[in-house]
């Protein structure tokens, strides 16, 4: 390894009383991309705050550049080279790139208002800096995640980043853009900064770096080179659990198809859609993001309208017109994004686990009973393992992979036939993602019908009984899991072989 730009050694940190670090020590080389990895709750923020001076360590020091400090604050991490992307970008969506850009620059030189003249030069060397094309007047609202956290990578160079934090980099990036970012990385790398890259994802991590440092409940676990690391290893590190290679083998699919759909299409978006799902079936759809998977997903549970095919339940055909009338056909779905759309972030986690059966937790009169939500509540937190230190707490601070469970909760409290899982374990760590894994397997055998919406190829050859590729609006192929490679999907999926 390269002399180091960054070395913390024994960092401790607690917070009224819970340890969050237990003498934490990490080292990264100048020039260096290194993997900080570990669960969600491992300590992996608490530490990125230390070193970026927003909290004070209790005991230990942090060495940039052979100077040595028993803390910093954020003036002083900045002053030394030490930029953080948090996984929000800290960005203005309500002002255009070039703002976002030049504003801290324009600030540092004490100026009231902002010359745009100059602005606009600051912006246009920060983005050919990378390569990066964009329209320095257009909002940054309007720009997709992958061009926001662009934004704050250049932000980052221009105020001579030594050594650039990522937290989380890819929790909402789709695979082309992981790709586009790792470029960009690489690039970064070639010009000598040295790059902090967070993250419990295993292909990103083997991917990326050089070198690991991994967390496991405020403590070190594991450190070394990336190529001597297996996967085994490195989720055993990770969680403290041994994982054995499972795939979803159904006993024999027995009855009717639950559900049919034949021919379905919806204009410009994906046409003659035609497939059978059984009791106990686990049905994988992969293929790229525009491929149409999620809109099929979404008029299945009747969140869009086809324009003309027919759907069946139990061998009769029905309209799903609305949500409420999917529900009421036994149909559940879990979308991508379930902090937007699968969650009340400030609602308190028994309310969201029950929010699909409040009328049975309802009087005659319409008042909630109190008692039978808690109970309802505790009985699905019991079932799941959610991992909650009280179900009266908002969701929002509850971690990815028990946020996920708790929007299953929700859906199996309904009684359903069929469950639609869209990116069932997207933004959740090793761990949960077994377990999530696990639940599926297991509700499946219980004769529930599920359908996994994923790019996750390992995720889909592990979880399904058979995979439908999707491309460009159409089924393409139909695969036996256990007879593929992830590389047949890759290529069906793109149409590049």
């Amino acid at each position: 390894m390269t002399a180091p730009i960054l070395k913390v050694e024994g960092i401790t940190k607690s917070f009224g009383g819970v340890q969050a670090l237990r003498g934490v020590s990490l080292e990264i080389g100048s020039g260096e991309i290194h993997c900080l990895a570990g669960e969600n709750g491992s300590g992996k923020s608490t530490l990125i705050k230390v070193i970026s001076g927003v909290y004070e360590p209790d005991a230990g020091r942090i060495e940039i550049n052979g100077q040595q400090f028993s803390h910093l604050n954020p003036k002083e991490a900045i002053g030394l080279g030490i930029q953080v992307i948090y996984q929000d970008f800290s960005v203005f969506p309500n002002l255009t790139v070039m703002e976002n850009l030049a504003l801290n620059m324009e600030l540092m030189d004490n100026r009231k208002l902002m010359n745009y003249r100059r602005a606009r030069a600051i912006a246009s060397n920060a983005i050919s800096q990378i390569g990066f094309d964009v329209d320095l007047d257009e909002r940054v609202e309007n720009l997709t995640v992958a061009d926001r956290q662009l934004i704050a990578i250049c932000r980052a160079l221009l105020q001579e980043a030594k050594l650039i934090i990522m937290d989380e980099p890819t929790s909402a990036l789709t695979k082309k853009e992981v790709k586009a970012l790792f470029a960009v990385i690489k690039r970064l790398q070639s010009r000598g900064l040295s790059i902090l890259f967070v993250s419990h994802k295993l292909d990103e991590v083997f991917e990326i770096s050089e070198r690991y440092t991994i967390l496991r409940s405020g403590e070190n676990v594991a450190s070394g080179n990336t190529e001597e690391l297996d996967r085994k290893t490195f989720a055993f590190h990770m969680t403290g659990r041994e994982f054995a290679d499972e795939y979803y083998k159904p006993a024999g699919v027995k009855g009717k198809p639950v559900l049919s759909v034949r021919g379905l299409t919806l204009r410009g978006v994906y046409s003659d859609i035609s497939f059978d799902l059984a009791p106990g079936e686990i049905l994988g759809i992969t293929g790229l993001l525009g491929s149409g998977r999620t809109e099929l997903a979404e008029t299945l549970f009747g969140i869009l309208q086809p324009d003309s095919g027919g759907i069946e339940i139990d061998g009769r055909a029905v309209k799903i017109r609305n949500v409420k009338s999917a529900i009421r056909r036994g149909i559940g779905y879990l979308p991508s994004d379930r902090l937007t759309e699968g969650l009340f972030q400030p609602q308190a986690v028994d309310r969201n686990l029950v929010i699909t059966t409040l009328d049975r937790l309802s009087s005659r009169l319409g008042f909630l009973r109190r008692k039978a939500i808690a109970e309802t509540a505790m009985q699905w937190i019991d079932r799941l393992s959610i991992a909650v230190r009280s179900p009266t707490l908002p969701v929002r601070t509850l971690s990815g992979g028990n946020q996920q469970k708790v929007v299953l909760a929700r859906w199996l409290a309904n009684d359903l036939s069929i469950l639609i899982l869209n990116g069932p374990t997207v933004g959740v760590d090793i761990g949960s993602k077994y377990d999530i894994h696990a639940l599926m397997r297991k509700l499946a055998a219980d004769g529930l019908a599920i359908i996994i919406i994923s790019d996750d190829l390992p995720e889909v050859l592990a979880c399904a009984s058979r995979i439908l590729v999707m491309r460009d609006g159409v089924f393409v192929r139909e695969l036996d899991p256990s007879a593929t490679t992830e590389s047949k999907l890759s290529e069906l999926s793109t149409g590049i072989a």
